[in-house]
């Protein structure tokens, strides 16, 4: 779906969804009118005296009937997942500019929560601030997407050859329904759905390691591989491309179990590889 700086497209399904997310939201406005303060607490002869505040006697938040209380941080959060699972899905398009008013009016929330989304998606280089405007998804051409590859190989081939020495079998067996759970995300041919499947997985084998900082740092170059490429639009990549890239997962996890070192090395670096050329 394109949706420029000016005006909005037809709703597409992606948007429908990720409307319910953030529908429903009380504004501040309506919880202040709907929440009452706690009553004033009348200790008993030896208890407290009145104003003094003690751990047993504090009150209870007072929340309203009906509605559920969303804070501000979670629907910038919801936000944000959408954001990203459209830029993958092909929805948020290279090169467009992209208006928060607007988008927040398809999100049925107000400009603030998609503005701060977007700027943490500029902090990781999906998009550009456009002043006055919005926010331009960035163009990426095959070389970035190779270099990304390059990278991830460097970090991860060498932690994965150490893991392979050292992980027991059972604990790879563990793994199994993550890897399973990829190809049938594959063959749902949704971009979105496999890419947070595929990162899922990698995440799980590099927990291994017990390096939280190298996990970190390896999804989020895995996030930006992600991304689609100037032109790839959605379905970049086939369902039959997403169907064979997760198949690999299901390999590297019977090399791992055999600590075949030569195959995870060959399988780490040829899957970083062909996501690279699918774009």
């Amino acid at each position: 779906m394109r949706q420029g700086a000016q005006g909005s497209a037809d709703t597409g399904e992606p948007w429908a969804a990720v409307g319910a997310a953030g529908a429903g939201v009380p504004s501040a406005q309506a919880r202040a009118r709907t929440q009452t303060q706690a009553p004033a607490r009348v200790p008993q002869q030896g208890g407290a005296v009145r104003g003094e505040h003690t751990h047993s006697e504090a009150p209870l938040p007072v929340v309203p009937r009906g509605r559920p209380v969303v804070q501000r941080a979670s629907v910038r959060g919801q936000i944000l997942a959408a954001l990203r699972a459209a830029l993958v899905a092909g929805d948020l398009r290279p090169g467009e500019v992209y208006s928060a008013p607007v988008l927040g009016e398809r999100f049925g929330v107000s400009a603030t929560p998609v503005r701060e989304a977007m700027q943490q998606l500029a902090l990781e280089g999906a998009v550009e601030v456009v002043p006055n405007r919005g926010f331009r998804v960035v163009e990426r051409g095959v070389r970035e997407l190779a270099e990304l590859a390059e990278v991830r190989a460097l970090i991860e081939v060498p932690v994965m050859l150490r893991l392979a020495r050292t992980v027991p079998a059972e604990r790879w067996a563990e793994l199994r329904p993550l890897a399973e759970a990829t190809v049938r995300a594959a063959s749902s041919g949704c971009r979105a759905t496999y890419a947070e499947s595929d990162r899922g997985f990698h995440r799980a084998v590099l927990s291994l390691s017990g390096n939280e900082q190298l996990v970190q740092i390896a999804e989020d170059l895995h996030r930006r591989a992600q991304w689609p490429l100037v032109g790839g639009g959605p379905g970049g990549r086939g369902r039959a491309d997403l169907v064979a890239d997760a198949h690999e997962h299901t390999a590297l996890l019977d090399a791992l179990v055999a600590r075949d070192l030569d195959v995870v090395r060959a399988l780490v670096g040829e899957h970083f590889a062909g996501a690279a050329a699918a774009g």
